[in-house]
Parts: C-alpha cells; sequence; structure tokens
C-alpha cells in the first residue's frame, strides 16, 4: 500500500548543484547529450552520467535515442514544477565575468520550455495585453479578433492552435522580472515563429536568447519593444 508523496525524494535530487544546473540547462525544451551538459556544467563525462541516471530514475529526465547518441530532455511535468520553485530560489552570485554575462543573457531573454522568458517575453506579453490582442480572462488570456488577425499578418494561426490539449494562451510568471509573459501553444507558436524569421537565436547548451539587431528594430517597430 503507498503512503504519502514522497517530497524528500525530489528534494534530494535537487540538492546537488551540478543535478540542479543540468535540469536548468534542459529547461530550454532541447534534448541534450551527456557531452553538452558536462561541457557546460564543467563536470567529467562518468559523473555527467551518474547524476543524469540518478534524475532518470527519479523520473525527472527522459532519455531519447538518436542514432547513436542518448539525448536528454526533462519529463513532462516537471519543466513547470522548475519554474515554479525557481521564483523561490535566490539569485546565485555571480562568481565571475562569464558568469555575470549569461546572468544578463538569461534575464533579457531566455527560452522557459518552449516559450520566451525573461525582460522581452515580459514586454512581449505586456504589448500584447496593451494592444488589445490579448484580453486577460481569470487565470487564462482569450484573442481578440485585433489579435488573431495581427498575428497571422505576422505568420502565427491562432485558429490552428486552438483545440489542443494544453491552453492556447496562458500567463506564466517570470522569475527574474517577478511579471507575467506568455505561455501557452500561442507562446510556443510566437518563439517558434520569431525563429523562423531571424529575430531571435538559440544559444548552444543553454537556455539565453540573443535578440537580433533584425529582431530588436522588428519587435521595436511592431509592439514597441526595446530600446529607441
Amino acid at each position: 500500500m503507498a503512503g504519502d508523496a514522497d517530497l524528500a525524494r525530489i528534494g534530494f535530487l535537487l540538492s546537488d548543484r551540478n543535478r540542479a544546473a543540468m535540469l536548468l540547462l534542459l529547461l530550454d525544451g532541447r534534448p541534450q547529450p551527456v557531452s553538452a551538459l558536462m561541457a557546460e556544467v564543467g563536470i567529467s563525462a562518468s559523473l555527467a552520467s551518474t547524476h543524469l541516471r540518478k534524475l532518470k530514475d527519479g523520473g525527472l529526465v527522459v532519455v531519447e535515442v538518436s542514432g547513436r547518441q542518448r539525448l536528454y530532455r526533462l519529463a513532462s511535468p516537471v519543466a513547470d514544477a522548475i519554474e515554479g520553485l525557481l521564483l523561490l530560489a535566490p539569485p546565485g552570485p555571480a562568481k565571475s565575468l562569464r558568469q555575470a554575462t549569461r546572468g544578463r543573457k538569461l534575464r533579457e531573454a531566455r527560452v522557459c520550455y518552449d516559450h520566451l522568458a525573461g525582460s522581452v517575453g515580459v514586454a512581449i506579453n505586456d504589448a500584447f495585453l496593451a494592444k488589445g490582442f490579448l484580453v486577460e480572462d481569470r487565470d487564462s488570456y482569450s484573442v481578440s479578433v485585433k489579435g488573431r488577425a495581427e498575428l497571422a499578418a505576422h505568420g502565427i494561426d491562432v485558429d490552428g492552435l486552438r483545440g489542443r490539449a494544453r491552453p492556447l494562451a496562458r500567463p506564466c510568471m517570470d522569475w527574474s522580472e517577478r511579471r507575467n509573459h506568455l505561455a501557452g501553444s500561442l507562446g510556443a507558436a510566437v518563439k517558434s515563429r520569431l525563429l523562423e524569421l531571424g529575430w531571435i537565436d538559440l544559444l548552444e547548451a543553454s537556455r539565453a536568447v540573443d535578440l537580433t539587431a533584425a529582431g530588436r528594430r522588428e519587435l521595436r517597430e511592431w509592439l514597441g519593444v526595446g530600446p529607441a
């Protein structure tokens, strides 16, 4: 007979900084090989494999086989749980210029599993609301007629996103800005479209996102997002 949920088991898995760092790297939604994770965290292949095995056994990550590579990604419900925990976690100190630069990039723009977060993501969400593309509806957003037309003009088919298992559009509390960015299938579609347009670039083995020169210009003209 099963007892209560073993929350301490999850706490144990998160208590190691190397494991926590790998989970944060996987928060961008892209499956990663051991080599990329070990290089970014700065540990040996054997230690990285040991940590990933524990995370897999604990149900936090899953493995995909691609050719001869084993790729790791977060298990389905884990991304939302980690984002929630980040709201409680204090910022860690930057111990080098590299860490300070990475922290700045993460706060400006990053991927929150499959949608855009950071100050850029929050600014886009604010602009969608201010321009009437989105309408707040309790704990979710509805897309207005104006919003559907405007998004369609930028290559995002809102009607095609309806009927999916996940919500169409919902607010997601941003851990660095402490305000909402856009999540749901529309949030994912916006991030994918910005990638297609070359307005953002994903960085390897990082959830930080680069806003390109074209992206800064176009988002400023379209939504008033970014410096003048």
